[in-house]
């Protein structure tokens, strides 16, 4: 039995999904001890064949694959989350590209952690198609999934968040007793539940350094369209997350503080403008009006 199971949940990457899996084929853990986890999210694209295509050379038959009609990322996790074998599953964008080191990285920290309920890896951004934007700052790392913070092994906290969904890691046992991902989570936020889910019972989840994947970033993530979409549909299944805690002041708290960001954001576009920089400052506050907007419609629809 493989100790990790690496889960790819794709959805229309046909143009990043072959490398993301060639470079878990040159992977420094033993091949016996991971298996690699293909869950196609109803792609429309050439996504099935290629797959497919890729995985009819695979003689140590360590790549399944399994189809997940039912559309959005928590669906297709879960899935594989019923479906692995191993007692670790890494999860991994499927437009991801893992170091030779990653599961290596993982496997090791399990086995000297075993107070470690889950592990962060570090993602740095690749932009694939078109340079860095000059827009971009260190406010909106998350939503490019830009995960850096140093070269120590130390537990998450503060404004580190919690481990992204393009590069993290957790013991099955602990994610089946946490309830698993919440599928009405569909799109965002999944990984957010999870983690606090998961820290309900075992709060040490640490960030990991030496666990690296670079992250594709096509032209189409960084558009006006994209980027709002993603804003909005935050707020909007944030939203849904918190109404599930059971608290009746949950969405009015959290209301004031997604305003209370919002005016942040001005005073920081304001420190860009005088900076000259006026630009990155704009993307922010854009970053937490369409946040804020999504927080306040009933429902954000994607895909």
């Amino acid at each position: 039995m493989p100790i990790i199971s690496v889960a790819i949940c794709t959805y229309n990457r046909d143009p990043y999904i072959i490398a993301c899996l060639e470079h878990l084929e040159q992977q420094t853990l033993s091949a016996h001890k991971f298996e690699v986890l293909v869950v196609n999210n109803n792609s429309t694209d050439s996504t099935d064949e290629k797959v497919k295509t890729f995985l009819s050379r695979d003689l140590s038959k360590k790549f399944r694959y399994f189809f997940e009609e039912r559309k959005g990322v928590s669906f297709a996790r879960q899935r594989a989350v019923e479906e692995a074998l191993g007692e670790i599953i890494v999860f991994l964008d499927d437009d991801a590209e893992a170091d030779a080191g990653l599961l290596l990285a993982y496997e090791q920290f399990f086995a000297m952690h075993t107070d470690g309920a889950a592990a962060g890896g570090t993602i740095i951004p690749k932009y694939s198609e078109k340079p860095k934007p000059e827009w971009m700052s260190d406010w909106l790392n998350g939503y490019v999934a830009r995960c850096e913070f140093g070269g120590e092994t130390r537990l998450y906290k503060g404004r580190m968040k919690y481990p992204i969904g393009c590069n993290m890691a957790y013991r099955k046992a602990l994610m089946m007793q946490a309830g698993g991902f919440d599928t009405d989570l569909a799109f965002r936020s999944d990984d957010k539940h999870i983690y606090l889910e998961v820290k309900k019972i075992n709060p040490n989840i640490y960030y990991l350094p030496h666990a690296v994947v670079h992250h594709n970033i096509p032209a189409r993530r960084l558009s006006f369209d994209y980027l709002k979409t993603l804003y909005l549909k935050t707020g909007n299944e944030e939203k849904v997350r918190i109404r599930k805690t059971g608290n009746p002041m949950a969405v009015p708290m959290k209301l004031v503080e997604f305003v209370f960001k919002f005016c942040v954001s001005l005073l920081i576009w304001l420190g860009y403008a005088v900076t000259g920089k006026e630009i990155k400052g704009r993307y922010v506050m854009f970053s937490q009006w369409f946040t804020l907007v999504g927080f306040l419609r009933k429902e954000v629809y994607v895909r």
